[in-house]
């Protein structure tokens, strides 16, 4: 937003420059008329000459500047609550009052317009959380299947992940022992690949393992649901975990599931890549909707095309589209990994609210 301001307050001074010129340009041909007319008296002096002339460019100049002002700032007025609302548009935050243009032109019948978007949007935002809870009530008359389906992939995830582990542990254990007399520096080295396998194979574990939780949150309210999961998971990893959960919150069963779930994965990755000390989930409540931040002081990584189409982070964005709300993923080599996530709450309806 402090971008969108410095470009108005640019607008602003451009505007009075221009019109400062415009000013000295007027002036000047209003001289070259007069003097090509001989209307104009000679200055007795060249003092005199030099004293009219820093005069005159300096009156010149206030009334420029003053009229550029009056003139840009009326502009600004308008266009900055327009800059305002795209800008919380963009990140999933509605705009709830309506601009007060006035004017029927350009500007005015750009507001209407950005008005209608916005009530556009908020309908479909609307409409998409409706739609999850019935999918949730979907879902929980499927729940058998779907539990069948996610041991099944956990099952192969398993096999591929920590089973090749296992077997390249068991291989290089065999290798240890057939070095260990005949070269030891190699066998220290076999040693110390061991236990980074070892190591792999139990963050994989602890991963995978994160998600034998139900599917679904069973009766409990989202922040209970994740407090339980990262208690646990504070007791069985090597890693400072710490939690911040507004326990008024109430959604709908089809949001809060989706929002259980973006967790596990998030905090999946975290386990398997991230090689963290710390990490930080934060639930809060704010008047435009529910935030929800997972960060990590981890390796971090390259937000290139190819790890934005990754599987986790490929679900976690469906996950978030299905709620109609938006996540933004800042993360860079070394510097850890935050993921921010917004989704509005547009309506009282008791289906979209419990309370």
């Amino acid at each position: 937003m402090d971008g969108y301001k410095r470009r108005l307050t640019n607008m602003i001074w451009r505007s009075m420059g221009e019109a400062i010129l415009f000013s000295f340009a007027v002036f000047g041909a209003m001289l070259y008329f007069l003097n090509s007319r001989h209307l104009i008296e000679p200055f007795t002096s060249w003092q005199q000459g030099v004293k009219f002339s820093f005069l005159a460019l300096l009156i010149l100049a206030v009334i420029g500047a003053v009229f550029g002002y009056w003139n840009s700032s009326k502009v600004t007025r308008r266009l900055e609550p327009m800059m305002e609302t795209m800008i919380l548009l963009e990140k999933g935050t509605f705009a709830r009052e309506g601009f007060q243009n006035g004017d029927d032109d350009e500007i005015g019948r750009l507001g209407e317009q950005l008005s209608r978007i916005m009530k556009r949007w908020e309908e479909q935002v609307t409409s998409l959380q409706r739609l999850s809870n019935s999918n949730a009530e979907l879902t929980e008359k499927a729940k058998l299947s779907a539990v069948i389906e996610e041991r099944q992939r956990l099952a192969r995830e398993l096999h591929d992940a920590v089973s090749q582990q296992l077997f390249a542990i068991s291989m290089t254990a065999t290798a240890v022992g057939r070095t260990l007399d005949k070269d030891f520096e190699k066998a220290k080295r076999q040693i110390h690949l061991i236990e980074e396998m070892a190591s792999v194979a139990q963050s994989e574990m602890r991963a995978l393992l994160l998600h034998l939780r139900p599917i679904h949150l069973e009766g409990k309210r989202l922040s209970e649901g994740l407090v339980e999961l990262l208690k646990e998971l504070a007791a069985k990893v090597p890693m400072v975990i710490s939690w911040d959960m507004d326990e008024e919150i109430r959604l709908n069963k089809g949001i809060e599931d989706h929002l259980f779930r973006i967790v596990q994965e998030a905090l999946s990755n975290a386990l398997r890549h991230s090689k963290a000390n710390k990490l930080e989930v934060k639930l809060l409540h704010r008047s435009d909707g529910i935030r929800l931040v997972i960060r990590d002081d981890g390796v971090g990584f390259e937000l290139d095309a190819k790890k934005l189409t990754s599987y986790g982070i490929v679900s976690m964005k469906e996950r978030v589209n299905e709620i109609g709300g938006s996540v933004d993923i800042i993360t860079a080599p070394d510097r850890g990994t935050r993921i921010e996530i917004r989704v509005p709450i547009l309506a009282t309806d008791p289906q979209l609210i419990e309370n």
